[in-house]
């Protein structure tokens, strides 16, 4: 009987068996197969070993199958061992950074001036959704803070959807929003509230503009400082920007196991986090506190300065902000409300203006030094002097008949200190600017000081497309026309008086001193005759010249100073007055400068000075 066995012969006949599409052979006896064979023309087809051959390709395939298989199990259990670990814990242990506190801020007796107080923060974990799920859980979380959504999804940009480590996205958390997110912790997953401290000023605004604020840092400054991270708070402004290493401390964390919910577990271990270290001032909260007092809200600026080794004291600025604002999210009404101030975040006492009278002290000096006009010198003053058909008048209108130096100085002679500049020219001026440290920073190191300007040949030209006049030498010697000064400035050109002829650096701490390339202390290179005379007229000012108001009375020392008042057309004119004390044996140099006060030097800020002073050397009740 015949048997039926596939084959891949098209030609061969179909088993009525088998499917109409598989091929089958019919199988005869020997003789009948020859016959067919003999029939169709063609040799006979063998087919002994074609089982073997199907076994064995069966299975070469299985061992290849085998082999990759096991290659890649071999891969990914020894080489990429770390990288699957790592992806496996990450589902169930999680890194929670803790930030350092920051170091406190005292003044020079210890009373604090910021420090640090517990609040709530709310932040986001990336890794714990995906980058689809927070964009749909953003509208609604961005409800319950009150932010803007836009603001929550930059800031899981920066930090990339993969980050291990918890974003900030809202300081100093009132209780309600913190209570509500606790009960929503189940539908919020990713989302954290954490205790942190953040930054306190006990004063309020007291010394806003030297003590500055704290705040996330910025991106250009990230970028810029790989020790740092995303949402790190560093100082922005003042002290707290100066003295940021020294402030800031070193981070921390714990290492925890969670469950599936988040819910943590078990602490796998914990690094403390390293408190940023006390930084004292050398300001004094007192003095302080009587210097914006003393402002009574008028634009202007105070600076009390140690003239024997820089120490700055008080540097009072008005208008002035509260930093504390700045430890949270500042509201848009708190914000608007700073904006109706004429530039409160500005420290005036850093900020340059036209110095008036009080640069007479400079031109005293250039005067005498150069010889042209020696110590002995006694002029004519009279009501005007011109000058290429200008008239340069005095400030009385009159003049004040023949004057040496000191009396000059008291009574403020404008028409005495012209002719000096006359007859010096503007050499000397600009040099002994220069030597007593206008036009070049002063090395307290605080962002946004002004330089101030001494004005000279090639600088008018570039600005003013004009060449220099006599009548720009003439307006230079009384502090008018081109050149600037800011009053820590003046300060330093007051101390060099009081100390004997140094120039000083000014400090804000003598515990940390930052690196800078201005020196400690530098002689300015005055004569002994030249400073004789200088702390001679500044003593008459107050005894019987234009300063009379900075006459400290009965109990108190002698003092010694220079009235100033600086036209601004076409707004009300500065008021300047500096000095210092005890007139013998000085511990403090003052500088009052009232912005568009209107009114003379000596009426408006003289008695600020005296206020001050009187606060410095009346004894604690």
């Amino acid at each position: 009987m015949a048997k039926l066995y596939p084959v891949g012969n098209p030609k061969t006949l179909f088993s009525p068996h088998s499917s109409p599409r598989t091929p089958c052979r019919v199988i005869l006896s020997p003789q009948l197969e020859t016959r067919t064979s003999h029939w169709q023309g063609s040799p006979p087809v063998k087919t002994v070993g074609q089982n073997y051959r199907a076994l064995v390709l069966l299975l070469l395939t299985s061992l290849l199958i085998v082999a990759g298989l096991g290659s890649r199990l071999a891969y990914i259990q020894l080489v990429q061992t770390q990288y699957y670990r790592q992806l496996a814990d990450t589902n169930r242990i999680r890194l929670f950074p803790q930030p350092p506190e920051r170091g406190r801020i005292v003044d020079r007796n210890g009373v604090l001036l910021a420090g640090s107080q517990l609040s709530h923060s709310v932040f986001l974990w990336p890794l714990v959704q995906s980058r689809q799920r927070w964009q749909e859980m953003i509208p609604t979380l961005a409800q319950y803070l009150q932010i803007a959504p836009e603001e929550i999804e930059q800031k899981l940009e920066q930090a990339g959807y993969r980050s291990p480590f918890p974003v900030r996205i809202l300081r100093n958390a009132s209780p309600q929003v913190v209570i509500q997110l606790e009960e929503m912790s189940r539908e919020l997953p990713g989302v954290m509230v954490e205790a942190e401290a953040i930054r306190f000023y006990p004063h309020g605004d007291l010394a806003a503009h030297v003590l500055g604020y704290t705040g996330e840092i910025p991106q250009e400054q990230l970028r810029a400082n790989p020790d740092y991270r995303l949402g790190d708070i560093v100082g922005l402004m003042g002290a707290e920007e100066l003295f940021e290493p020294h402030l800031r401390g070193q981070w921390g964390g714990r290492q925890v196991e969670v469950d599936a919910m988040g819910e943590v577990l078990r602490v796998l271990g914990e690094q403390a986090p390293q408190p940023g270290k006390t930084l004292q001032l050398t300001l004094d909260v007192r003095l302080q506190q009587v210097a914006e007092q003393a402002l009574a809200n008028r634009k202007g600026a105070v600076v009390a300065m140690d003239p024997r080794d820089g120490s700055i004291l008080a540097m009072a600025s008005y208008p002035t902000f509260d930093p504390n604002l700045f430890s949270s999210r500042i509201t848009q009404a708190q914000w608007d409300a700073l904006q109706q101030q004429e530039f409160p975040f500005l420290n005036r006492g850093l900020r340059a203006y036209a110095p008036a009278s009080t640069y007479k002290i400079i031109t005293t000096a250039a005067g005498i030094e150069s010889g042209v006009f020696p110590p002995g010198t006694v002029l004519q003053t009279t009501a005007y002097i011109q000058v290429g058909g200008w008239r340069f008048w005095d400030w009385n209108r009159a003049g004040f008949g023949r004057l040496n130096y000191r009396q000059a100085m008291a009574y403020s002679s404008d028409t005495f200190f012209y002719q000096i500049a006359l007859g010096t020219k503007v050499g000397p001026l600009q040099e002994w600017s220069r030597r007593f440290g206008l036009g070049q920073p002063t090395g307290i190191g605080l962002k946004g000081e002004a330089l101030g300007l001494v004005p000279d040949v090639d600088w008018k030209q570039r600005h003013w497309r004009e060449p220099w006049y006599v009548g720009d030498t003439v307006n230079m010697s009384i502090g008018q026309g081109f050149v600037t000064a800011t009053p820590l400035q003046m300060a330093i050109v007051t101390a060099a008086v009081a100390n004997g002829g140094w120039r000083v650096r000014p400090l804000l701490s003598q515990q940390v001193i930052p690196e800078n390339p201005v020196p400690l202390r530098q002689p300015v290179g005055m004569s002994a005759a030249t400073l004789q005379i200088l702390q001679q007229g500044l003593r008459d000012v107050v005894v019987y010249g234009t300063g009379g108001n900075a006459n400290l009375g009965p109990g108190f020392p002698p003092t010694a100073g220079k009235t100033g008042t600086a036209e601004d057309p076409p707004r009300r004119s500065h008021a300047w007055f500096v000095g210092y004390a005890p007139y013998d044996q000085p511990e403090l140099v003052v500088v009052v400068f009232l912005e568009n006060s209107g009114g003379g030097g000596g009426a408006q800020a003289a008695p600020v000075f005296r206020e001050v002073m009187r606060a410095y050397f009346q004894p604690e009740s």
